[in-house]
């Protein structure tokens, strides 16, 4: 509403300056130089637009971190780095997260605009049988569906794989023989999200064939999923299955 005051009052002293610099020309030809230029910088003025998105850092301390980590009974981190999961029975085991605050222009109704992407290089079937993809690129399949991946003394891509028996990828995603990989939406069907808020939980799939096996997962935050500044961080975490 300031904006729209403000404007209509340089509208109007931008008309009257107009009207002024026409009669002094008509009348008597007085010199009008400092008036043209006065005339130009309301009309610059007039024609400046209000930038609706806002342009600055999406988190409050200037810097948009985020940490995440296993959060499984008798889970642990070793020495390496290496998360230790131990499998006891559950069908799941838990990565949680904790994201930086927004300012309050990148919240909406007490919303933030936060979200959290994950995937893995871990597929299991119903067939008794896993593997491993390595991801070069993760939340894109781009690279995973021309990969090949040796089965036995066959080898197949996953796209094969698919039609035969639809691989569970842990993150809790599914690959079919009717899953379209060149699609405009294509990107967002290869993760699986938790949105708008500051501590994210994320369950990933967990049996009795995977004990001994070491697989990653990958973790991606976006802060700011709207218009305007938005900041992306990655993560990997690599576990094993105890």
């Amino acid at each position: 509403m300031l904006d729209f005051i403000v404007f209509l009052l340089v509208f109007v002293v931008l008309i009257r300056f107009v009207a002024i610099v026409a009669i002094m020309w008509k009348v008597n030809g007085a010199y009008i130089l400092p008036y043209i230029i006065l005339l130009f910088v309301l009309i610059l003025m007039a024609s400046c637009n209000k930038q609706d998105d806002p342009l600055f850092y999406p988190c409050k301390d200037g810097r948009c971190d985020s940490v995440f980590y296993v959060d499984s009974p008798g889970s642990y981190q070793d020495n390496n780095g290496y998360w230790h999961v131990e499998y006891w029975g559950p069908k799941y085991f838990t990565v949680a997260g904790k994201l930086d605050e927004l300012y309050e222009e990148y919240v909406v109704n007490n919303v933030p605009l936060v979200e959290v992407a994950y995937d893995s290089n871990y597929w299991v079937t119903f067939d008794d049988l896993t593997f491993t993809v390595p991801l070069y690129s993760p939340f894109g399949l781009s690279s995973q569906y021309g990969t090949r991946i040796p089965v036995g003394n066959l080898i197949y891509s996953i796209g094969d794989i698919a039609k035969l028996m639809e691989p569970l990828n842990i993150a809790g995603y599914q690959i079919t023989k009717n899953t379209c990989f060149d699609c405009p939406y294509s990107e967002r069907l290869f993760a699986t999200y938790s949105q708008y808020t500051y501590k994210p939980r994320q369950q990933f799939y967990l049996d009795n064939r995977m004990k001994g096996d070491t697989l990653s997962v990958y973790v991606k935050a976006t802060f700011n999923t709207d218009l305007g500044w938005s900041e992306e961080m990655n993560h990997e975490l690599k576990i094993i299955i105890d």
